[in-house]
């Protein structure tokens, strides 16, 4: 017996060769320009220095105050602008989930005092 028949060979072999070829061009270039854009995210304005988009605020600040001592946070980005380095950082609002009750055991003791049965037997 065969193992398989030449459509489903050719099909697996155009998907390999697919895999092989990657990004086409227009993908290449649209990755590379959302990397670069990313990469620039936030640039001091006295010295160009360029930060990443994930950087934290602090670490912008800490630049400014460490490389330009004589200008302001807000100078060097214009992201600080109206950032107050002492205000505390706004928690995270956690999402409140109700607790459940627990439900209450009842021991089997009882119910069988009570003359109940523990359940149905199945039929064979």
């Amino acid at each position: 017996m065969g193992k398989g028949s030449n459509v489903q060979k050719a099909q697996a072999a155009r998907e390999r060769n697919q895999k092989k070829l990657g990004k086409s061009p227009e993908e290449r270039k649209e990755a590379a320009a959302k990397a670069a854009a990313d990469a620039q995210a936030f640039m001091c304005t006295i010295c160009r220095q360029t930060f990443m988009v994930n950087v934290k605020k602090e670490l912008l600040a800490a630049h400014a105050t460490a490389k330009h001592p004589t200008s302001t946070a807000a100078q060097c980005f214009t992201a600080l602008v109206g950032w107050d380095p002492n205000a505390p950082e706004p928690a995270a609002v956690a999402a409140v989930k109700p607790k459940k009750k627990k439900k209450e055991e009842v021991s089997l003791d009882s119910l069988l005092d009570a003359g109940l049965s523990i359940g149905k037997k199945k039929k064979k």
